[in-house]
């Protein structure tokens, strides 16, 4: 199994919204790509809670089959169609993949 974990930080203003607005599209577009393909056995999406000491302003975390479920959905055409939106409003992305 291979686990992805994706951290972003957002700008304060991008695409004519403020950063709260655009922290609910991003996390919006990636939840619509929760069952994409197949193998995909956790999928969740948060953002961090206001009033605690957090350091990142949204995260993404997946459980897959192995790393051909993480490359199909890394190109699965409904993924790639979220990606100009997420590189226009992220400030700083952090990504980690291992296996578990």
């Amino acid at each position: 199994m291979i686990r992805h974990i994706v951290m972003w930080n957002l700008h304060e203003q991008a695409e004519g919204a403020d950063k709260a607005a655009n922290l609910e599209k991003a996390k919006a577009l990636l939840l619509s790509c929760a069952q994409v393909v197949p193998g995909i056995r956790a999928f969740e999406v948060a953002t961090a809670t206001p009033g605690m000491d957090c350091t990142n302003d949204l995260v993404l975390h997946m459980l897959l089959d192995d790393a051909k479920v993480l490359a199909d959905y890394q190109n699965h055409p409904q993924h790639v169609a979220i990606k100009p939106f997420m590189k226009s409003v992220v400030k700083e992305r952090r990504c980690m993949d291992y296996t578990v």
